[in-house]
């Protein structure tokens, strides 16, 4: 099972553009400025498009350390920087504002999204602090804005965080499809470009079979693909594409071909 915007893909290839980091964030480029910003993401889609992927999620993974709730700046830059950006898109694009849902589904809208990720369930001690997302307020903020097509991915294990909900996964994974109305479970490892444990992948895929897709949201690489693609429906990736497998880096185009043609001939 996989969304229509992919076509006739039986697994999906999502490729992640991260933005600089925007203005208000330590690491923000203030003498590039928001041309700047435009300028890098726009190198990095046109070499991920060259290597084939099936989709674009924009992410704001430069904006350490991560707020919980966005900033107004913060939106506006990012909803500016994906504007702009979407004009050389040539595949379907989502977008995720770490580590707020209803920023994330505000930004979707206003650009005309396919889909958006977050962590829109659970409790977590995390880097951030304690993490308590709230998943009906951007449910609903989608609803009440007219984009209930615009899917909503619900990375129910969090990077740089610790699950305090003692439910297995199996559950975890089934209950948020069951109460929380996910279009797409997605299995993350520890930490940004590290796997997913694959009996949690496993187990996941296995729990909502028939019910909607399961990818693998972190640390895909081309070692590792084919086994991943033969559970889950498709993988997030960023981490790996990058030069020299650095997350911090400009993408590579070699390595975006070179996976993409191992992910075709599994496909």
């Amino acid at each position: 099972m996989i969304f229509d915007f992919f076509g006739d893909k039986k697994k999906a290839v999502v490729a992640m553009a991260h933005i600089g980091a925007l203005p208000g964030s330590p690491l923000y480029d203030a003498d590039g400025g928001m041309d700047k910003l435009v300028e890098d993401v726009v190198s990095d889609i046109e070499k991920l498009q060259a290597g084939g992927v099936d989709a674009i999620m924009f992410g704001n993974e430069n904006d350490r350390p991560y707020l919980l709730k966005a900033t107004p700046e913060s939106i506006a830059a990012m909803t500016a920087v994906v504007a702009a950006a979407k004009q050389v898109l040539k595949v379907p694009f989502g977008v995720n504002y770490l580590w707020d849902p209803t920023a994330t589904v505000s930004i979707g809208v206003a650009t005309g999204a396919s889909f958006v990720r977050e962590i829109f369930t659970g409790v977590f001690a995390s880097d951030m602090g304690v993490w308590a997302p709230d998943c009906a307020t951007p449910s609903r903020l989608r609803r009440n804005l007219g984009r209930t097509d615009m899917k909503m991915l619900f990375n129910i294990n969090a990077e740089f965080a610790h699950s305090l909900d003692q439910r297995p996964i199996s559950l975890r994974a089934k209950s948020a499809v069951f109460s929380s109305l996910a279009d797409a479970i997605l299995v993350s490892g520890p930490i940004t470009g590290q796997p997913a444990d694959a009996s949690d992948l496993r187990t996941a895929a296995e729990a909502v079979e028939g019910m909607v897709p399961v990818f693998a949201n972190t640390g895909v690489n081309i070692d590792n693909v084919r086994d991943v693609m033969s559970v889950a429906s498709g993988c997030v990736i960023g981490t790996h594409f990058k030069i020299d497998g650095d997350t911090w880096n400009s993408v590579d185009g070699d390595r975006v071909k070179r996976f993409m043609d191992v992910v075709n001939s599994v496909r």
